[in-house]
């Protein structure tokens, strides 16, 4: 995604940046890529989830490809741009395909943790402590 806004925003002056509602981004960035939301909000590692729980993460690793796959689809209907709705198709389908393959380790994690001899090892929290 940073490579389509830089490509689309190469070069394009600073009165037009601000026309097109990109002028307080321009004023504080200007042409470089910084991760941000569609409102605005910047990228924060909060973003990533993980409990240490394998079907815990797992399901949200689910939940973060879908809602990207989502995200892409809203792209491609604002779009009308062959060169950027092409590339925005590819990155579509691979979260798809992250979405399975995430899937079928859900399906061999839970398998494993039903067999009668499972074994999960967890860090000893009271190691430490007498």
């Amino acid at each position: 995604m940073g490579t389509i806004v830089h490509q689309l925003t190469k070069g394009v002056p600073a009165k037009i940046m601000e026309a097109e509602g990109l002028g307080d981004y321009y004023a504080d960035h200007d042409h470089a890529i910084y991760p941000v939301s569609a409102a605005g909000n910047p990228f924060t590692a909060a973003y990533i989830q993980s409990k240490g729980d394998p079907i815990a993460d797992l399901v949200e690793d689910l939940a973060a490809e879908q809602k990207a796959r989502a995200t892409y689809e809203n792209l491609i209907n604002m779009c009308d741009d062959p060169d950027v709705i092409d590339p925005l198709r590819f990155l579509r389908e691979r979260e798809v395909v992250h979405f399975q393959r995430f899937g079928e380790a859900l399906d061999i994690v839970q398998r494993k943790l039903a067999e009668k001899k499972c074994f999960v090892k967890k860090p000893d929290c009271m190691a430490n402590k007498k």
